[in-house]
């Protein structure tokens, strides 16, 4: 089997690429082309001419599309960007795989959707399932909402084979710091390395379906052998944790004394309270289940953090 994925330098897509190759897929991994590593493909989300390059080069049973402007702040201060990149940039790419000229049979398409795509809910909708509709909040869950609509559209009428998947919150070593457990862990380590003992955080009663980046890449892998062509499936724990239990248990791992202190830079004006769903129709269809416990992924953060601050 052989593998296209883009984003392949993301969070998410260093974890997938690794995971692939472990399975024993032939791996072509995409990056930009202006940072795309020599082994890498170059791919741009606004150039259709590199689209078609790399599935040429490819010849991919399977595209993973993970490419993406995934930061929500940023979505916020430049939506049309991030429109551009997450809805345009797969509309781009589903026309690449649609014309794509290696074979009778069209490679599959992986699509890294978010649940941000479901935005601000009723208690009594919790967990979600993928037969909620829709309500972004953010620019962001928007193009990843459009992103989906587009995909889906296609595959009723154009016959593009495409399985969504809408991953909850992930974490794992080597997130950015600009996400909040990364962030979390970034500080305390730099204060067990002496810094001084204050952490700025954001609103701490957000509750979250965290689940370890190892274990969304798996189900992505699942997917593609024996997701539905045309369907959405969540990809989560099922068990939401609130910030402020997630940053008490980092500083249990951590074990130095904080000051803990609000920064209203650090709130969003769109912050969902909740998101917990339901896995039920991924672990159906595919026997997938999470591995990681989430203790075990937030001490790996907090070392890699603490290894870095050297």
């Amino acid at each position: 089997m052989r593998a296209l994925v883009t984003g392949a330098t993301g969070f998410a897509g260093k974890y997938l690429v690794s995971a692939l190759q472990s399975a024993g897929y032939d791996v072509f991994a995409c990056a930009g082309p202006n940072d795309a590593p020599s082994a890498y493909l170059p791919f741009d989300l606004e150039n259709f001419v590199t689209m078609q390059s790399a599935l040429e080069a490819s010849r991919p049973d399977v595209v993973f599309h993970l490419a993406a402007q995934t930061f929500v702040p940023q979505s916020l201060a430049a939506p049309e960007e991030t429109y551009r990149s997450n809805a345009m940039g797969t509309a781009l790419l589903a026309r690449a795989v649609r014309e794509y000229g290696g074979g009778d049979v069209k490679p599959r398409i992986v699509f890294a959707s978010s649940a941000e795509v479901y935005g601000v809910r009723a208690p009594g909708d919790f967990p979600l399932s993928e037969t909620c509709d829709p309500r972004p909040a953010n620019p962001y869950a928007a193009s990843k909402a459009a992103a989906e609509a587009l995909l889906l559209g296609q595959a009723r009428s154009l016959g593009l084979n495409v399985v969504i998947a809408r991953a909850f919150n992930h974490i794992g070593p080597g997130q950015s710091d600009r996400f909040v457990v990364p962030a979390f862990a970034g500080q305390l380590a730099a204060i067990a390395r002496g810094g001084e003992p204050v952490l700025l955080v954001g609103n701490l009663e957000a509750a979250r379906d965290f689940l370890d980046v190892r274990d969304v890449v798996a189900a992505y892998l699942a997917l593609a052998r024996d997701g539905e062509s045309g369907s959405v499936y969540n990809v989560c724990s099922e068990h939401a944790v609130k910030i402020r239990d997630v940053l008490r248990e980092l500083m249990l791992i951590a074990g130095v004394p904080v000051e803990v202190r609000e920064d209203p830079a650090r709130m969003r004006p769109s912050d969902v309270p909740l998101f917990v769903g339901s896995a039920a129709k991924l672990r159906a269809r595919t026997g997938w289940a999470p591995k990681i416990p989430l203790r075990t992924s937030l001490r790996e953060i907090y070392e890699a953090a603490y290894a870095a601050a050297s």
